[in-house]
This record gives C-alpha cells, structure tokens and sequence, in this order.
C-alpha cells in the first residue's frame, strides 16, 4: 500500500472506532478531554508506524491497545493519579474488565461514555455537542450543521463542555435508579442525532454511515434494557429500527441516493420493521413516538402509492404540537403536498422560506424545487435544485440535486 492509502486507511479506521477507544481510555485517566488527547495521540502513532509496517490485522484492536497504554502510562507518571491507578490494578493492561456486580451495572463503556456527556452539570446543547463529537466521531462542522448553528459556538460549546467535567470530577459510570429519567432525555436526543448523522451524511463521499446507526441502535437496545419502563425509550428505539430497516434500500449499486417514492421495498429489513412494531406498542405518546408512528405508515404501506398521506400529515401535526421547530413543519408540508397537492405543500415552504431558520439548509430549497416541478414551474425548480446542491457538503446529495437541476431544464426544453 502506498504511504497515501495507509493514511486514508488509518483515518477510516479511527473515524469507526474512535468512540470505543476513548471510551476505552476514559475507564483508565476518567476525563473524556484527555482520554480524546490521548485517542488522538494514538491516531498519529498509526500514521507515523503503519507505512513501514503495513496495517495491523486488528487496526481497531491496535489503535485501541496503543491508547490504552498511553494511557496508564500517563498515569502512571503523575502523582495526581496514583489513587485511580491503584484503583484499576496492575492487571488493568492485560484483564479485561470484571463482570457486572448486578443487572443495574450495566458493562458498556460506550454507554457510560455517553451518560457521563450527558451529566447535568452540562446544559443539553452542550451535552449533545460533546457526545456526538466523543461518541459519533463527528467533526465540529458537521455537528454545527446538526444542531443549524455556527461552527465556532460549537466548538466552545465542546471545550467548554470537557472542562466543566474535569472541574466536576464527573464519574465515569451508568448514573444509578433514581438518577436514570432526569438524564435520558438527553442520552435519546444524543442517541438520536448520533443515527440521523449515519442515516444521512453531513459531508462526505458517502449518503449513509452505517456504522453510525448500527452503533445508536446497539444503545438504544441496551438503553431499552435499562429502563424497560421508561415509554419514550421504547418510542425512539421503535423509530430507529423502523428507520434502518430501510438503509440497504436508499443508495443504489454505485452508492447513489434513491428517493423513497423509487426504493424497491423488498430489500426493506423485515426483522427490524417487526422489531420497530415491537417497541412501538411500549411506546407513550411522546415525540419519539409519534415520529416512529410516522415511519410505521411507510413500512406498512407494500407500495408508495399505498402511503396513508393524510394520516402521516396528521402525525406531523401533531409533532408540531409537542416540538414546534421549521424542520418538523418543513417534514408536515411534504406531507400535507403528497395529501393535498403541491400547491397545498408550497404554500407552508413558501410560508417557511420568508424566516431565517432554513436559509441555509439545504432541504428547504430541495422540496420547494420538487413541488414546482410537479406544478410544471420548471425554471423555478431548476433554480431551487441548484440552489439546494450548494448548500449540501455531502457528495452523492449534491449529485442527486444537480441530476434533478438537468432533468428540470431538460424538460423546460
């Protein structure tokens, strides 16, 4: 492999498993701003060793133990932590972890990772900010885009976050019974925005991340078992197994989007359409909920042309009701144009796009270019696609909107 690819390697490696190896080093130094120091050290020791002697058969495993023991090397030296040394024991390079005390231990590094992120001495913005930079492995910028923010508030949001931990001497643990519901709002929110990243690219070459949902589903699963009694739990655990049901369907051979209106539904997950039915029935009436009911009409229609529109554009109402935001509006106006006709849907975009919430987002302009042109304005639309191809960091997105600008013009043609 040349010294580019080996780099390349290293990147995609730790871009997967970045979030295990500082969960990992956080057991051992208990402060996530230097246990990602520490992943990140590590990262370059990949960079600077692998070009001479090729890829490990375990990257994840070698970026892993690398950081690790850095970790208790760094320990080791500093007085200040010679009572969490002698707290992990000298066996803590070679034995893995000792088995739970009790169902109420649950051993997850990742999800104690994600409830010492999400601890209240942080507000959520900041809790959501850092557990999808240490958790996700996403970039600053993409996070700014989740959240629709600017990218250095984020970025204090982050540094500002670490601190107050390290100040707090937060403990790197799952918080127990009576801690649990004032906390996992904001572990589902970070949950949440965690797989919408893998379900659907910020930027980048690719439209889905799988490895991203694969890793919110594990934690809502494991979140699940947790707190079996907690509904809103079950309603996001519904929505996200409805959601990836749908992944192997939303890019075709070559990584291209394919649009839901297009997707063959066979290759639709069966298992975790039923898994999705499952939780939803443990589910309340909150907003997880009510959006994982969203999903199910689309997994139970057997064809597009089967989709319960009126009954979708009725959910979204009522997800308005419990978490008003323009994007869920934007969502109600697709729905309410499928139901009622495009003019019906461009009246509330039309309504969306005089405020500065969207102006920069991207799918504002890629739905009111798709309303036109089913109203036959198609210089109009055009316009809208190409507007909503710059606003996009993601490559087969972009793609898609410029294929959609062509087809357009074509037809004003």
């Amino acid at each position: 492999m040349t010294a580019a690819s080996v780099a390349e390697t290293v990147e995609a490696v730790f871009r997967i498993e970045s979030a295990r190896i500082i969960a990992s080093v956080t057991r051992v130094v208990r402060d996530v701003g230097i246990a990602e120091e520490i992943a990140q050290d590590a990262l370059v020791a990949a960079l600077e060793q692998w070009p001479r002697t090729g890829v490990p058969d375990r990257p994840g495993a070698w970026l892993t133990a690398t950081a690790r023991h850095r970790a208790i090397d760094l320990v080791r030296r500093k007085e200040t932590y010679a009572r969490k040394l002698a707290e992990v024991g000298r066996t803590l390079e070679d034995a893995p972890p000792a088995e739970p005390a009790d169902v109420d231990d649950i051993d997850d590094d990742l999800l104690r990772l994600i409830f010492t992120a999400c601890h209240p001495v942080l507000s959520t913005q900041a809790r959501i900010a850092l557990t999808l930079r240490l958790l996700g492995g996403l970039t600053t910028e993409e996070i700014a885009r989740a959240f629709l923010a600017s990218e250095p508030a984020v970025a204090q949001r982050i540094v500002r976050a670490k601190r107050t931990l390290a100040k707090a001497g937060v403990p790197f643990e799952v918080p127990g019974a009576t801690e649990r519901p004032g906390r996992v709002s904001s572990v589902c929110e970070v949950i949440y925005l965690v797989f919408n990243e893998g379900y659907s690219a910020t930027a980048g070459d690719d439209l889905v991340r799988p490895a991203l949902c694969e890793d919110a589903l594990r934690l809502v699963r494991v979140l699940e078992g947790l707190m079996p009694d907690e509904p809103e739990v079950h309603g996001l655990a519904a929505l996200l197994e409805f959601q990836a049901s749908r992944i192997a369907a939303r890019t075709n051979q070559d990584g291209e989007p394919v649009l839901l209106a297009d997707q063959d539904r066979s290759r639709w997950n069966r298992v975790l359409i039923r898994r999705g039915i499952e939780a939803l029935h443990r589910a309340g009436g909150g907003p997880y909920a009510v959006q994982a009911a969203i999903a199910a009409c689309h997994a139970q229609a057997i064809r597009y042309e089967d989709t319960d529109w009126d009954a979708i554009a009725a959910l979204y109402g009522r997800l308005m009701t419990l978490t008003p935001s323009p994007v869920v509006e934007l969502n109600r106006a697709v729905a309410v144009s499928m139901a009622r006709g495009p003019d019906a849907g461009l009246e509330l975009v039309d309504a969306l796009a005089e405020g500065p919430d969207l102006k920069d987002y991207h799918l504002l302009p890629s739905v009111r270019g798709d309303l036109l042109e089913r109203l036959g304005r198609t210089d109009e639309a055009r316009a809208e696609f190409e507007r909503a191809a710059s606003l996009t960091r993601n490559a087969p997105e972009r793609a898609l909107l410029l294929a959609r600008a062509a087809r357009a013009d074509s037809r004003r043609q």
